[in-house]
């Protein structure tokens, strides 16, 4: 009776933060435009506005490759009728409902709404909120770094963007034998905010000049290999080995030329660019009157995210006993590391099956998510199937370290976390 008036007790509590956990979930994993009706509505308006010039682009742009039709360099080919899921097209908060509802009948049989944040002990909040990249870069000892982008942290300093901050940046990154291009990313961050491909140390500082002072950054070698992929790890306490418990490829934005219509028509008849055409258009104004060649393929974005229109899909067939004896071997070297998604980019998908070839890029924890449940041909049904287990083991995890002596971060901890980084996403430069 005790335990049942406690979690009557605790229940409003439990609701508002397992809403505070799907609103998270939804910040860092949000396809854009979820909700259709919003966006035809801002589509009509849009066209009727400022797009109506276009048709005639359209029209001409008429039989040019569709996005999920191409295959970049290194990558499965792949041949998909839609570039959207059917998961994705719901509104956000809809779609998590269900994923809320089960997160909250974990947190009563595990009698722990927070467990998750000790799913990896030595991460902040177990990588649910507010950790560091670097973080998790560093715990990769020695011995397996040649699997990691060589990476530095540096943290901007009061004048670092000027000339004397300049000139000691190009001596560090010497020093670190690092060269240009390199990417610039906030340490603590998501979705890719604040990320950017800097070419030399003018536009590295015309980066720093934007980035808010006494923050820490990552500069990471440009590894420039079109194959890119989210290796979600699994592990339960105990285990003497992990799995691979999601495989999923990531596109980023691009078009591919057929010779006749420009950039801008090219981008505004691709069912997954033109939901982001606005954003595409901006990032590409020097050349939309260009007329790709045929088969060129355009890269619109650095960044392979779903905020940006990225095109994710299920690699599941690729996950081979080398590909997981690799990352089970890079996550078991890592301290009390059970939960997290390795973000890597490969040269071509045989070496990566053989488990070699890859450079990680970046590691998540407790918030990852399995991307290739957003695959454009995934049922609704499978995706929640996979949310599900994913939460189940995430879970599972949490209560098993807590068991062990860990201790979970407490409700008003998580908030102090999600405000910061809320707070830092929206001081950051904008990103490619």
């Amino acid at each position: 009776m005790s335990y049942a008036l406690t979690v009557s007790a605790l229940v409003p509590l439990t609701v508002a933060a397992c809403a505070l956990v799907a609103v998270r979930l939804v910040a860092r994993n949000r396809q854009p435009s979820r909700n259709p009706v919003f966006a035809r509505v801002r589509t009509s308006l849009r066209r009727r506005t400022a797009l109506a010039p276009l048709a005639a682009l359209r029209e001409a742009a008429q039989g040019a490759p569709r996005e999920a039709e191409v295959a970049l360099d290194g990558m499965p080919p792949r041949a998909i009728r839609t570039t959207i899921s059917t998961a994705g097209r719901l509104p956000a908060l809809v779609f998590y409902l269900p994923v809320l509802l089960h997160c909250f009948g974990l947190a009563l049989r595990h009698r722990g709404l927070m467990l998750p944040s000790v799913a990896n002990p030595q991460i902040l909040c177990g990588g649910f909120r507010g950790e560091s990249k670097m973080s998790y870069l560093r715990q990769i000892p020695p011995g397996l770094q040649h699997w990691v982008a060589p990476s530095q942290l540096i943290v901007a300093a009061p004048g670092l963007a000027g000339a004397g901050g300049l000139a000691w940046l190009a001596r560090e990154i010497a020093r670190r034998g690092l060269a240009f291009p390199l990417v610039v990313k906030p340490d603590i961050g998501s979705q890719g905010y604040g990320v950017r491909l800097v070419r030399d140390l003018a536009e590295l500082g015309a980066y720093l000049e934007d980035f808010p002072a006494g923050e820490a950054f990552i500069l990471q070698h440009y590894v420039d290999w079109q194959g890119e992929a989210g290796v979600l790890y699994v592990r339960l306490p105990g285990e003497a080995a992990g799995r691979i418990f999601s495989l999923g490829f990531r596109s980023f934005p691009h078009v591919v030329g057929d010779g006749r219509a420009t950039l801008a028509a090219l981008i505004e008849t691709d069912p997954r660019t033109s939901r982001m055409a606005r954003r595409h258009r901006r990032a590409a104004a020097a050349q939309l009157a260009r007329v790709p060649a045929k088969g060129e393929l355009v890269r619109l974005s650095l960044l392979g995210s779903v905020r940006i229109g990225a095109l994710y899909y299920d690699g599941s067939a690729y996950i081979t006993p080398a590909l997981a004896a690799r990352f089970d071997e890079i996550a078991r070297a890592m301290p009390e590391f059970y939960f997290g998604r390795f973000d890597v980019r490969f040269k071509t998908i045989e070496a990566l099956g053989r488990g070699e070839d890859f450079q990680i890029l970046e590691v998540n924890g407790a918030s990852a998510e399995a991307i290739h449940i957003w695959d454009p041909e995934q049922t609704v049904r499978e995706t929640y199937r996979v949310l599900f287990e994913q939460f189940r083991l995430l879970y599972e995890i949490g209560a098993g370290n807590r068991d062990r002596g860990h201790r979970p971060i407490s409700l008003a901890g998580f908030l102090a976390l999600q405000w910061k980084e809320s707070r830092l996403l929206r001081r950051y430069p904008a990103s490619d």
